[in-house]
């Protein structure tokens, strides 16, 4: 499978010094498992797109991936806040001292490059990505930033970079470049053979993007943060789910050292921009686990929580009322008993007053009930019982069984 630059190219300079810079991808020699990868992070979107949870769960998700790539996409490039600081800039609580509010700002400059973003495509969901808008990108990223004499935001470089021992692609080219790529990713890229590649399709373009950007480097300053804003869109774009539109950019930050080395390989070797592919793809399937996890923990919690309330359906006495509290209360942690009757307000408000054998006669209750375990010196939820709700499977029998 090839991905051609379909026009002529117009001669330039960076034919002679970036002829990697060609506008194609061969993928006819791609390895087995980065189709693999592709189709598992298909599934993986479609599972998270599908899964239905509750209003302040989905908020809370997106509100915490956001927060994790916006920390990455600044935290790459220097920035020094941590995620929980980033994550209190989001909810505009945070207060930092005079001499660091520029973290802050580099930090909110891409918040609200996302929110643009979003708000855009609520507009127009079919906006084609172009060069004014990669433009627009970068002076967002740099707004009220002190930026070096030669850079404008917002503007292509009329200078030479490097990052590291690389060079940018020449300057007098970069408008060009730039243009070309808008057409490539917008028309000449094709159109997938079948709706099965079509999400491939869209993750090897949206990734292409990016390492095309790295690879010219039209701006001045703020060129990693420009083509991470890029790849945002392209995901939102074409259906993804917003907590996963953040992933990319949160496994190059995780793995720095390698995405550095990756970016610089797939200039250098016939197969470079395979593997910066297969990177990006692995990270990508990785940070899409991760989500399931935590969606899986938020379903598990609501789950038990309903199991709770079917057992105690028909009861409604004061006692039950009180032992179903303490029970949705506890924490996922051993709670001495000690701590039982404090474990949240309600439950500290429904003991108030009351002695120590109604604690005991409580505990006996929910024990009685397979609900309450004993666990070391403390007690716990059996929220393993809604293990019995999972569809059954076979597991292999450990090596030392009979």
């Amino acid at each position: 499978m090839i991905f051609n630059d379909l026009p002529e190219s117009v001669a330039g300079t960076y034919q002679k010094t970036h002829s990697w810079i060609n506008f194609q991808c061969n993928l006819s020699d791609a390895p087995v498992a980065l189709w693999m990868r592709l189709g598992e992070a298909q599934s993986k979107c479609e599972h998270i797109a599908g899964v239905p949870l509750k209003p302040e769960i989905a908020k809370n998700l997106y509100l915490l991936y956001l927060a994790k790539g916006v920390h990455a996409t600044t935290s790459i490039e220097g920035n020094t806040l941590s995620e929980e600081q980033v994550q209190q800039q989001i909810a505009k609580g945070l207060k930092l001292p005079k001499s660091q509010e520029y973290l802050g700002q580099e930090v909110q400059n891409v918040v609200d490059a996302c929110n643009q973003i979003t708000a855009d495509l609520r507009r127009e969901p079919r906006l084609l990505l172009t060069s004014d808008r990669i433009c627009q990108f970068n002076a967002l990223v740099l707004r009220g930033l002190d930026v070096e004499d030669d850079v404008r935001p917002g503007e292509f470089r009329r200078h030479s970079v490097g990052v590291g021992n690389y060079r940018g692609a020449p300057w007098q080219d970069c408008p060009h470049l730039i243009e070309r790529l808008c057409d490539w990713l917008n028309h000449d890229f094709g159109d997938p053979p079948s709706d099965e590649l079509r999400f491939a399709f869209v993750l090897i373009k949206t990734i292409l993007a990016h390492l095309y950007i790295a690879w010219i480097h039209p701006f001045g300053d703020g060129n990693g943060r420009t083509a991470r804003l890029v790849e945002f869109l392209l995901l939102v774009q074409s259906g993804v789910p917003w907590p996963a539109c953040h992933l990319l950019s949160n496994h190059y930050n995780k793995t720095r050292a390698r995405y550095y080395a990756e970016l610089d390989r797939s200039s250098k070797v016939s197969n470079g921009v395979v593997r910066f592919l297969h990177y990006a793809v692995e990270g990508f399937v990785d940070g899409l686990k991760e989500q399931i996890d935590y969606i899986r923990t938020q379903q598990w919690a609501v789950t038990w929580e309903n199991h709770v309330h079917d057992r105690f359906r028909d009861r409604d006495t004061p006692s039950s009322k009180r032992q179903k509290h303490l029970l949705l209360d506890l924490p996922g942690r051993p709670v001495t008993r000690k701590e039982l009757a404090q474990v949240s307000p309600r439950v500290a408000s429904e003991y108030a007053g009351r002695g120590e054998k109604t604690l005991t006669r409580d505990i006996n209750a929910l024990m009685k009930m397979g609900l309450l375990l004993r666990r070391g010196k403390g007690y716990v939820a059996n929220r393993d019982l809604i293990l019995a709700f999972l569809p059954p499977r076979f597991e292999d029998p450990p090596d030392d069984a009979a």
